[in-house]
């Protein structure tokens, strides 16, 4: 193959996954909907189980569903055969997956899911198969055209059970309220991780803060500022309340023989940007690529209690 009939082909196995894909969202119906209640009440985990591309699709799903609020792991319809049928407990529910719905593999799983009457839901392209007639919820999508260009290799069957995936997991995490700050106690490592730690597990505290009353004169201001190395001081009024901040721009800006005679509520920039210590450092990040500022003081009922320098966040990510 050349290069144009690679890229084509490329091209055409696209083309083809997302002209499945655009046929799936008749799947969601009734039956979409009795499984995420179903999957929402389970006391235990969700099993995940399937054969060769069906599980490994499965242990995506299944770790996403984890990783969102809903327990979960993949038991291997192999291995259940062989001893992992006792990792499924009576709390529990199973989730199958297999395009045809004839796995001969998940026999047992369906035969133990009867046998302990744990509920099963599966996901296949056929509603006359075995796996569906012995379902407590099946979702059926329509058996689509694989990308394979001889029809066979799992390619469009495995890209719908993998988003039909997505979209159980993501639709659970909206019916039980899950949050982001859970989120971050599942994924401590990584960008992501950090992103999602709190400002006050980094935010510069006490003594560091650059401060200065509304009535201190700019000679004073200015020595505050270069010691604390921000690029800028906050304005506090007498009730140590944030009023205006004064940065590096404001006094290029005001560069006169004048400075040193006016006050810092003379120069201050009223009404500041401000964030609260329990903001993710992702939200942080966000406020200061839109309000296009390098330092955020954080406050507590309107005193500043710490401040958030651009440097910091970039190191985080480093």
């Amino acid at each position: 193959m050349n290069k144009s009939s690679i890229i084509n082909r490329a091209k055409k196995t696209l083309s083809t996954e997302i002209k499945e894909l655009k046929i799936l969202s008749k799947t969601f119906n009734n039956n979409f909907y009795k499984t995420v209640i179903l999957l929402s009440k389970i006391r235990g985990r969700v099993i995940v189980t399937g054969v060769g591309k069906s599980a490994h699709i499965g242990n995506k799903i299944s770790a996403t569903l984890a990783s969102t609020g809903t327990p979960s792991y993949l038991i291997h319809a192999t291995e259940a055969s062989h001893g992992d049928l006792g990792g499924i407990k009576k709390n529990d529910c199973i989730l199958a997956i297999s395009n045809s719905g004839e796995t001969s593999e998940l026999k047992n799983i369906i035969s133990y899911s009867k046998r302990f009457d744990i509920p099963m839901v599966s996901i296949s392209s056929n509603s006359k198969s075995t796996l569906y007639k012995n379902s407590t919820i099946g979702i059926v999508y329509k058996k689509p055209i694989e990308a394979c260009p001889h029809n066979l290799a799992p390619t469009s069957s495995t890209t719908l059970q993998l988003v039909i995936g997505d979209c159980i997991a993501m639709a659970l995490l909206e019916l039980k309220g899950f949050k982001s700050s859970q989120f971050k106690n599942f994924h401590p490592g990584g960008n992501l991780g950090k992103d999602l730690q709190k400002v006050h597990e980094i935010m510069h505290v006490g003594a560091t803060l650059p401060l200065a009353k509304e009535s201190d004169k700019m000679t004073k201001t200015l020595i505050t500022m270069t010691k604390k190395s921000f690029g800028c001081v906050g304005v506090i009024n007498n009730k140590k309340k944030l009023i205006g901040i004064i940065t590096d721009g404001d006094l290029r800006r005001n560069m006169n023989d004048n400075l040193f005679n006016l006050k810092a509520a003379d120069l201050m920039t009223t009404k500041p940007t401000s964030g609260g210590k329990d903001m993710l450092v992702g939200e942080v990040l966000n406020i200061m690529n839109n309000k296009k500022i390098t330092s955020l003081f954080i406050c507590e009922k309107s005193k500043p209690i710490g401040i958030i320098h651009i440097h910091d966040l970039l190191r985080l990510s480093s």
